[in-house]
C-alpha cells in the first residue's frame, strides 16, 4: 500500500502529464513489453485485477515529474478505469505501488544500473527487471528483489517470483518476425508460457489433428460399407 505525506492538492491522473515527451531510442523497449503484455493478456485474461504499463508515467509524489519505465506491473488494482483508458499511472489515487518495473537498457545506458535503483526501492518496487542484450560478460537479464528495503541480485534465469505468481526469463525465440532472445512469462516449474502466435498455431495444429482422426475413420467406415453420413 502506497504511503506518502500528502500535500495542500492532488492533482489526478487526467491533470498530470501523461509522457516526459522523450523517444525511446530503440525498438526493443517497445516490443519486449509488449511481448510480455501480450501474453498476460492471454493468460490472466479472466483476471480483473492487474494493470501492465508501457513507456507510462508513474507519479509518485505530485511535485516531482514522473518515473517511465518500460514496462511495469501491478496487482490488485483496476484493469480498466473506463473507455478512455489511464492517461498514467498515479500512486496517490491507485494506492498501489508496481510489483514489478522493467527497463530495457537503450543503446545509451541511462541511469538503469544506478540512480533507477535507488528511485525504484525508494518507490517500494517489490521487483525491478533490467534487461540489456548487448551485454557480454556480465548478466543480459538482471533481476533485483527489494529486501528490507535495498535490492539484491537474484542470480537466476528464468526466476520465480512468488509475490506475484509468475517467473520472469529469457530466451531465443520468434516475435514479431524477429527471431533473437526474448523476455517471457514462465510458471514455477521453470516452463515458458507460450505468445499468442503460439497459442494460435497450437490451435490450429489441434484442429487439424481432429480433422485427420475423422478423416481417417470416416475412411475405415467406408471401407466397412457404412456411409459416415447417415450415422
Amino acid at each position: 500500500m502506497f504511503q506518502s505525506e500528502p500535500p495542500r492538492y492532488l492533482p489526478t491522473a487526467d491533470e498530470l502529464p501523461c509522457s516526459d515527451d522523450t523517444p525511446v531510442d530503440n525498438e526493443l523497449q517497445e516490443l519486449i513489453p509488449g511481448l510480455l503484455k501480450s501474453i498476460l493478456q492471454i493468460l490472466w485474461a479472466d483476471r480483473m485485477d492487474w494493470f501492465f504499463g508501457i513507456d507510462m508515467g508513474v507519479y509518485y509524489h505530485p511535485e516531482q515529474p514522473a518515473i517511465v519505465p518500460d514496462g511495469f506491473l501491478s496487482l490488485g488494482v483496476e484493469r480498466f478505469y473506463d473507455e478512455e483508458l489511464r492517461p498514467s499511472y498515479v500512486l496517490w489515487e491507485e494506492q498501489v505501488v508496481p510489483s514489478l518495473v522493467l527497463e530495457v537498457v537503450s543503446i545509451t545506458p541511462g541511469r538503469e544500473y544506478t540512480s533507477k535503483l535507488d528511485e525504484y526501492a525508494k518507490m517500494g518496487v517489490l521487483y525491478y527487471v533490467i534487461y540489456n542484450s548487448k551485454r557480454r560478460r556480465k548478466p543480459k537479464l538482471e533481476i533485483h528483489k527489494l529486501v528490507k528495503g535495498q535490492y539484491e541480485l537474484q542470480d537466476s534465469n528464468p526466476f520465480w517470483m512468488p509475490e506475484i505468481g509468475l517467473g520472469i526469463g529469457y530466451e531465443r525465440g520468434e516475435y514479431y518476425g524477429i527471431t533473437r532472445d526474448w523476455l517471457y512469462w514462465y510458471d514455477e516449474n521453470d516452463r515458458r508460457y507460450p505468445t499468442p502466435a503460439e497459442q494460435i498455431r497450437q490451435a490450429q495444429a489441434q484442429v487439424a489433428q481432429e480433422r485427420d482422426r475423422s478423416n481417417k475413420l470416416a475412411a475405415r467406415l467406408r471401407a466397412l460399407g457404412i456411409d459416415p453420413d447417415e450415422i
